[in-house]
């Protein structure tokens, strides 16, 4: 009896393969048609084979997801009216289609925020209202936040809230609570890639060269690090006079006894404040004092010490400065805390004490390379004091110009401003002629002052 079973249901079996092998046959022949299409970018005749596969055998490759999506946005861009339309209905379908067979490969945040930004592209053509795109963002960043990134996605989720309220129809609170849930996103995903950067920077520092791939990788982070600073630098710009003090003052009040020990909102409160120069009003000094009663931690030590620092306490206020350091253990924040306080220090012109929180900054997080910019703009500002004679002085922007160069080589978006900045040094610095007359080719000239280092003079 158990043989005739087995004989049965091998039966079966073989039937059952025969007409998936006939069936994978087909879709076999038709993926490597619309494959080969595909990498020659001829979308227009890879559309009729993929659509084959896609239908008849859904779940027979990830390519048909990956590939369709190329396909359709060359349709989507090469079509006009009713047929656009229909085109992006499909591509809408097709990552919907994704999720359904392949879940572990179509993460949800990156892929729902993907289809938002698809309709909010289109908009006019699929008719859809500012509301209406606005709920899709914020129903695919609470879905999965985590893999919610694109930074033009993360632009678009908070410009459309902003304009939403430029109409009468949000609360000026719900457009700061998304703003810092948009911000503290943006920081986490350039920490990410700043800690990614950084050990590549690291490698190279000790003398190892890169691989091929590590480069590539050197690359995209770099790349993304950039497009994240300018989507920071959007997001405030439509934030603009929206969160001035005219209008912060007034809300924080309104709203402080409720949230006196809520460390999250006092926090949020308190950086817009200083970020938006609102240290003068004694809300202020009354929300720094809660925060750090309510949720004392580095970031609280920081801000005390700003208090401090207002009041003319300055060692009081390294005090807590240090504090702050000495309590944080993340070595991204920990450098933005003493990048923080190497500003500070630098304002009041304390240049030899900002340069070593410039420098511990950059041990914490090397990948920081506005901390360069800042080092060797204090060089130059230095120049006149820092040389016995002129021509030594004028060589001080030879090390000023050395120093600025650094941003760019250790990340990517200082780039061209640091070599602006060198460029400006450099022009300031004895001319091949000056170096002739001095008779000093090649020479090492040592400068003195808070600076102590020294440079060599270029060779004629």
């Amino acid at each position: 009896m158990k043989s005739k079973i087995a004989i049965i249901v091998f039966a079966l079996f073989m039937c059952v393969n025969t007409s998936f092998a006939q069936q994978d046959e087909e879709c076999m022949t038709n993926l490597t048609i619309f494959n080969d299409a595909v990498k020659s970018k001829k979308y227009d005749q890879a559309y009729e084979p993929w659509m084959k596969v896609r239908n008849k055998c859904p779940k027979f490759n990830i390519a048909i997801y990956a590939y369709g999506e190329k396909i359709l946005k060359h349709k989507i861009k090469n079509s006009t009216g009713a047929e656009q339309v229909a085109f992006i209905n499909d591509l809408l379908k097709l990552w919907e289609d994704r999720a359904e067979y392949y879940p572990s490969k179509t993460k949800k945040g990156e892929y729902m925020a993907k289809a938002c930004q698809l309709m909010y592209d289109n908009r006019k053509a699929i008719g859809k209202s500012k509301a209406e795109l606005y709920e899709c963002f914020d129903v695919a960043y609470k879905a999965d936040t985590a893999t919610f990134t694109n930074p033009k996605s993360l632009y678009t989720y908070f410009s459309l809230l902003v304009d939403i309220f430029n109409d009468g129809k949000a609360e000026i609170q719900d457009v700061f609570n998304k703003y810092d849930d948009v911000s503290e996103k943006l920081d986490s995903e350039v920490k990410n890639y700043s800690q990614k950067l950084n050990k590549l920077i690291e490698k190279e520092e000790a003398g190892t060269a890169l691989t091929s791939k590590e480069s590539k990788y050197k690359k995209s982070y770099n790349s993304y690090l950039s497009a994240y600073d300018k989507v920071a630098g959007s997001i405030d710009s439509k934030l603009g006079k929206l969160a001035n003090c005219e209008n912060l003052i007034p809300l924080y009040e309104k709203d402080f006894e409720e949230f006196k020990n809520d460390g999250v909102w006092l926090k949020r409160a308190v950086t817009r404040m200083a970020n938006k120069d609102c240290t003068d009003s004694p809300l202020y000094i009354k929300l720094v004092k809660a925060y750090d009663e309510a949720a004392p931690s580095a970031d609280t030590k920081y801000y005390v010490g700003t208090l401090l620092d207002k009041e003319g306490k300055s060692s009081e206020a390294i005090k807590y400065y240090n504090q702050s350091i000495d309590l944080e253990t993340d070595s991204y924040q920990k450098a933005k805390l003493l990048r923080r306080i190497g500003l500070k220090l630098k304002a009041r012109k304390s240049y030899s004490q900002a340069r070593t929180y410039f420098r511990r900054a950059l041990k914490e997080n090397p990948s920081m390379g506005e901390n360069h910019l800042s080092i060797a703009a204090m060089y130059a500002a230095s120049a006149n004091s820092c040389g016995d004679t002129t021509f030594n002085k004028r060589a001080v922007y030879w090390l000023a110009a050395q120093e600025a160069r650094k941003a760019g080589r250790v990340n990517a978006k200082f780039k061209k401003s640091a070599a602006q900045s060198a460029t400006s040094y450099e022009a300031k610095a004895p001319s091949r002629s000056d170096i002739f007359s001095a008779g000093n080719s090649g020479a090492k000239i040592t400068i003195g002052c808070w600076i102590n280092g020294s440079v060599t003079v270029p060779s004629l």
